[in-house]
């Protein structure tokens, strides 16, 4: 009966995955089961990282040449590396987009279909690889099924006190997902080991007039000084796809039709992705930590805030809707500085790139990784929702994050 399904994959449809990777086939899959499924940006990093790391486990269990991030058992030596990869992968989503199933089944047998003699179409081969990528698939998902997100805790409706967070207009709801802010980290050692220190400036500094008076003039819905480029760039990071999306198809586009080789792919997305999903719980812990005000809120009240160098403005409005929770730090920042800084190790900084998005046909080009950060930064101060400190704090945090991420998983054996 096993014999009889495998075949089935293997010979049953004439559908063929164009790029004939399997680890880069099902991280394009993954980002339209998000977008299909209308994931949230804020939890596509969880979902991505929970996808690629037990692709990554899998392929990585049966040729064995890089530290784990989960599963220390090593795969069957026999099995076939592609068809664990397909494995885990389907399985993963099946579990996290379970109303997708039928999309995923058709895929998967296109997968099977396109191994064109990989494995030398040994059935027994691909039966384990098959075997071992459930299993791999399974182990992730019962360790990240508990990591806290599922939690339900009192709406939080933040402070009155000048300085402190409440909700924001037009919606005015509770902060959203105060649960991240203590989620189980997937390689960091907590939620809190790269808070930052000292928080946003204190509002009678010198140093927050200069943020409010910045993000109060450039992040005006009715600004005379941010340019038609910085408005298209403020709306295309903050309206169209998400961070987990943007820097996943990048990758791609990056290693290119050949690409490295499936462990070596596998490898890069989970770092990515790791590294991602670490940043944004991290920075929602300093979110939920310092629960500072969102410019909207901070412009509206300037003259509490006992600082002579802010004026304040009632009928002030941002570009963009603020998001609905604290404002330092800025979680985009630090999500897209932590998988710059992984794409960067890679593929050198200094690289041409485009950056495109699966919700818009407007595209952003770079000259380097750096260049780019340095546009996201402005971009949130330019939507008025954040402060620039909240944006150059947030990019150093997620640096730090995907530094630790680099030095402590996915190593050569060797190391």
């Amino acid at each position: 009966m096993k014999q009889l399904i495998v075949t089935s994959l293997l010979v049953g449809t004439l559908a063929f995955i164009a790029r004939a990777d399997e680890v880069t086939d099902w991280n394009e899959i993954l980002f339209k089961a998000a977008l299909v499924g209308q994931t949230s940006p804020l939890v596509v990093p969880r979902t991505a990282a929970i996808t690629e790391v037990s692709v990554f486990d899998a392929v990585n269990g049966i040729d064995r040449r890089f530290t784990p991030i989960h599963v220390q058992e090593r795969g069957p030596h026999a099995a076939c590396v592609h068809a664990a990869a397909i494995q885990a992968a389907y399985a993963s989503l099946v579990r996290l987009y379970p109303a997708q199933k039928s999309f995923f089944d058709q895929k998967r047998a296109e997968s099977f279909a396109a191994l064109h003699g990989r494995c030398n179409h040994d059935l027994h081969s691909v039966w384990a690889g098959i075997a071992w990528g459930q299993k791999v698939a399974d182990a992730i998902w019962s360790w990240r099924s508990t990591d806290g997100l599922n939690q339900t805790l009192p709406p939080f409706e933040g402070g009155t006190g000048i300085g402190e967070w409440r909700p924001t207009p037009p919606a005015f709801v509770p902060g959203l997902l105060q649960q991240m802010a203590s989620m189980k980290t997937w390689v960091i050692e907590s939620h809190d080991q790269f808070r930052p220190v000292t928080g946003p400036h204190a509002l009678s500094s010198a140093e927050y007039a200069r943020d409010f008076n910045e993000t109060k003039e450039k992040g005006s819905l009715s600004s005379l000084t941010r340019s038609a480029d910085e408005t298209l760039a403020a709306q295309f990071w903050g309206n169209t796809s998400s961070p987990g999306y943007f820097w996943n198809h990048l990758a791609l586009s990056l290693l290119g039709p050949n690409g490295g080789s499936l462990l070596e792919n596998a490898r890069l997305l989970a770092s990515v992705n790791v590294a991602m999903a670490d940043a944004i719980i991290a920075s929602w812990d300093a979110k939920y930590y310092f629960v500072s005000w969102r410019p909207i809120t901070a412009i509206a009240l300037a003259d509490q805030d006992g600082n002579p160098a802010t004026q304040a403005d009632v009928s002030w409005q941002p570009l963009l809707i603020t998001p609905p929770f604290p404002e330092y730090l800025s979680a985009h920042s630090s999500v897209s500085s932590a998988a710059v800084t992984v794409l960067a190790n890679h593929f050198g900084n200094h690289i041409p790139f485009t950056v495109s998005s699966d919700v818009s046909s407007v595209t952003r080009q770079f000259t380097s990784f750096a260049a780019a950060l340095d546009e996201i930064r402005s971009a949130r101060v330019n939507a008025g929702i954040h402060f620039r400190t909240a944006c150059d704090d947030a990019q150093v945090l997620g640096t730090s994050v995907a530094q630790y991420v680099l030095h402590h998983s996915v190593r050569h054996l060797q190391d």
